[in-house]
């Protein structure tokens, strides 16, 4: 009677377990999900400490830029979220349409790349142990080429949701151009859903990265990113993009699926014959199965 007893009690907490574990997976997801949409996004930089030893380093000056953006849901799967986010920009009677980051959510992901400076990304397998419960978002470039990638678990507590990680990172592109100083960012990165729609809170370092030698700071920075909701229809025209070129983006996510598959270290060159890849991909006669997986294929060295 006693051990029919024990086997039901742990039975049911077995199946109790089963069942939280599956609720905060679905609410997870349902806080994911709540960054789709159309939405009004003010970007704000700021450089906030400088541990240069250079007496004439010059801080990046502040930033603040604003635009509305198109956040598609591309994926809804058990284990995997996928989100396209397309810029709206210029005239809104005829505006111009910029296809942007994408961000993928997968859980309990144990495969990641991550960044170490100079276009080159490590891999790096985890134990199922790591990552238990857990989200990894990966985050594209605008040619689906990756940029950076981290794992951490979504938290629910006093009315937030929200999940943060720390995680190496190129330079930003507002900063590519302009600064030779420093290799790598490592992003302290937070996404928070709010009631007016969601918060990229960011506390980056900007680290110089050379190979045998001791990483050195070089500055800190703070960003905070607000994406307020709005409605759907100012978005419509990339809405419509979208679904003129989804195939053509599916077919180049497919390509770089295959190649993370290798599961090995990735170097991607900066230029192929003199042209950086977006520039490839962007151009609306590549269309072609065959010439994106070539010319994707052409810059993994």
């Amino acid at each position: 009677m006693k051990k029919s007893l024990f086997l039901a009690l742990a039975c049911t907490a077995i199946s109790f377990q089963g069942s939280a574990q599956k609720d905060k997976k679905e609410q997870d997801a349902e806080a994911i999900k709540k960054m789709c949409g159309c939405y009004e996004v003010t970007f704000n930089f700021a450089e906030t400490f400088n541990y240069s030893n250079d007496s004439l380093y010059k801080p990046s000056k502040s930033k603040i830029d604003k635009g509305l953006e198109w956040a598609q849901l591309v994926t809804d799967e058990s284990d995997k979220i996928s989100i396209q986010h397309i810029l709206q920009v210029g005239n809104p009677a005829d505006p111009m349409i910029i296809k942007h980051w994408r961000q993928d959510w997968l859980f309990e992901n144990r495969d990641l790349y991550l960044y170490n400076a100079d276009n080159e990304w490590v891999y790096q397998q985890k134990t199922e142990e790591e990552v238990t419960g857990q989200w990894t978002q990966k985050v594209y470039q605008v040619d689906d080429s990756p940029r950076y990638e981290g794992s951490a678990t979504w938290v629910h507590v006093d009315g937030k949701s929200y999940w943060e990680n720390t995680t190496p990172a190129p330079l930003p592109r507002r900063e590519y151009t302009t600064r030779g100083d420093y290799n790598l960012t490592l992003r302290g990165n937070r996404q928070e859903i709010t009631d007016y729609g969601w918060v990229h809170d960011q506390d980056n370092t900007k680290i110089l990265r050379q190979k045998g030698q001791e990483d050195v700071i070089i500055a800190k920075e703070k960003g905070y990113n607000t994406y307020v909701k709005v409605d759907d229809s100012r978005c419509a025209p990339s809405a419509e993009w979208w679904k003129s070129n989804a195939k053509k983006w599916a077919m180049v996510r497919t390509k770089w699926d295959e190649v993370f598959a290798r599961k090995t270290d990735l170097h991607l060159a900066e230029k192929v014959d003199n042209k950086v890849l977006y520039k490839y991909l962007f151009d609306e006669e590549m269309v072609k199965k065959k010439r994106i997986e070539k010319v994707i294929e052409s810059f993994v060295k």
